[in-house]
């Protein structure tokens, strides 16, 4: 169940909760249906002031009016999910302001446990184990069921029926024939038990990439970053290369969507991922972080290199005149707010992407559609 799901689920369970609360039982003693319409009236209007409070919350942030959000907002109000009221708490000390693309990454943090692509891989590898375990037992019990058979067929061309009872003898034969012709069944039957196996290692393997690519824009997705992340810091190190790590958000991305739809910003989403995946190589690499939002890794590059290419990526974006496809309508020009840190100037790779964040906010601060290096540097 992803995240998005197990709100749309909450909220539901939320919402009946709320409508319970209208119930009445079958029959009310006349001296209390007073204190009953007085609590129905105050449980009205509680309601009535959180719907309220919601709406102003995602208003206020310019949010977009989703299972995702709504849900967010409903437990930092409510304080009804510790970890997300406070993580909302840190955003807004920290930024001032929510973004879809920030709300989506809170709930994929607070639900990383449940059943999502992570879950899904390491089911993937206990399968993959097991059937890497029963093809090599496939393959060994093949062979032994040849070298039987071979054996079996050696003893028969060399009897001697003149040293035993004939009738005896011929069992015997007819018994071994049946042993070879079963092995040889058995063998056939192993190959293709083979074939099989490697059909389905293979479609394992694709399930596993399909769990670590974003579907919309086939860029590897957060999960996938993550872990490309651990294994650059490894490979830099090793190498005494330095690792630089960008992140880049769309501006103005939700008026996008409000003017155009969602299936043009779908487009624009590709679009600027087509274009970050041009840069993308053996020592860079580009993922969707979210939302609007794109993370990117520099091995072997500085800060300063690493922000001139992602800013080049920017000045191509906002010379291109895109056009609505659905309308012939030219859209507002299109371009990016970026940040860039040095990895090993900070305790730990969490702290790096977060002053790559606050140099992206800083960007958004002053104007958008330009990228900063982290503050720290």
């Amino acid at each position: 169940m992803n995240a998005q799901t197990g709100l749309t689920t909450r909220i539901a369970r939320w919402a009946q909760r709320i409508s319970s609360s209208d119930e009445g039982t079958a029959e009310i003693a006349p001296s209390s249906r007073e204190a009953t319409r007085n609590g129905s009236v105050r449980e009205i209007e509680r309601r009535q002031t959180l719907y309220n409070d919601i709406g102003s919350f995602l208003f206020a942030h310019d949010l977009d009016l989703t299972p995702v959000n709504f849900g967010l907002a409903y437990d930092y109000l409510t304080g009804n999910d510790h970890q997300i009221e406070k993580a909302v708490r840190a955003i807004l000390e920290d930024r001032g302001q929510l973004t879809n693309g920030v709300a989506e990454k809170i709930i994929a943090e607070r639900h990383a446990g449940d059943v999502t692509p992570e879950g899904l891989s390491t089911m993937l590898n206990t399968v993959e184990d097991t059937l890497k375990h029963f093809s090599s037992l496939a393959t060994e019990t093949s062979s032994s069921a040849s070298d039987y058979g071979a054996a079996l067929q050696e003893q028969v061309k060399n009897f001697d029926p003149s040293r035993g009872a004939d009738t005896l003898v011929s069992t015997l034969i007819g018994l071994t024939r049946s042993m070879v012709e079963k092995s040889r069944q058995v063998e056939t039957e192993m190959r293709e038990s083979q074939k099989q196996t490697r059909a389905l290692q293979q479609s394992l393997e694709s399930a596993r990439k399909a769990a670590e690519q974003d579907h919309l824009t086939g860029l590897p997705n957060r999960r996938a970053f993550e872990a490309r992340l651990k294994d650059e810091i490894a490979l830099a190190q090793a190498s005494g290369e330095s690792l630089s790590v960008a992140i880049c958000d769309i501006d103005h991305f939700k008026r996008v969507n409000d003017t155009h739809g969602h299936d043009t910003g779908d487009r624009v989403l590709k679009f600027v991922g087509s274009l970050l995946n041009k840069i993308s190589g053996e020592k860079c690499n580009v993922a969707r972080h979210g939302g609007e939002e794109f993370v990117m890794l520099f091995r072997g590059k500085s800060v300063g290199e690493a922000c001139e290419i992602v800013d080049d990526t920017r000045k191509d974006l906002a010379s291109r005149s895109l056009v609505d496809r659905n309308t012939g309508e030219r859209m507002k020009t299109i371009g990016f707010s970026g940040g860039v840190a040095d990895v090993f100037a900070y305790e730990d790779p969490r702290a790096a992407l977060k002053a790559a964040d606050r140099a992206l906010y800083l960007a958004k601060d002053h104007g958008r559609n330009r990228v900063y290096m982290a503050a720290d540097e």
